[in-house]
C-alpha cells in the first residue's frame, strides 16, 4: 500500500529563510531514493512561517528507510532548532 506523508513545520520568527533552505537541501537526495514516488516542499501563502513537506512512498518500509538516511537525519538536526514547536508528521493512506 502506498504511503503519503505530510510534515508541518512552523519556523521561529526570523528563521524562515533557514527553514526554506533546509527543505530545499533535503528534497533532491530524497527524490533519488528507491521507494520515493515524489516529494515536494511548500510554504504557506498567508503565513510565511508555516512550511510543509508532502511525500509519496511505495510503502511504509520505504519511508522508514528514508528516515534513517544521513541526509534525512541532517535535515532534522538542522531544522528542528529553527521551529516554534515540534514538527508534525502524519503518515496517511489514500481514501479516494
Amino acid at each position: 500500500m502506498k504511503l503519503f506523508v505530510f510534515i508541518r513545520m512552523q519556523a521561529r520568527a526570523g528563521h524562515e529563510a533557514d527553514v526554506e533552505r533546509a527543505i530545499r537541501a533535503v528534497l533532491e537526495p530524497s527524490r533519488q531514493e528507491p521507494g520515493c514516488l515524489g516529494i515536494d516542499g511548500f510554504r504557506s501563502m498567508h503565513n510565511q512561517q508555516l512550511f510543509f513537506i508532502h511525500s509519496r512512498w511505495t510503502d511504509e518500509p520505504a519511508f522508514d528507510r528514508h528516515a534513517a538516511l544521513a541526509h534525512t537525519i541532517r535535515f532534522i538536526e538542522r531544522v528542528d532548532p529553527l521551529l516554534e514547536q515540534p514538527r508534525e508528521v502524519c503518515r496517511t493512506a489514500l481514501i479516494g
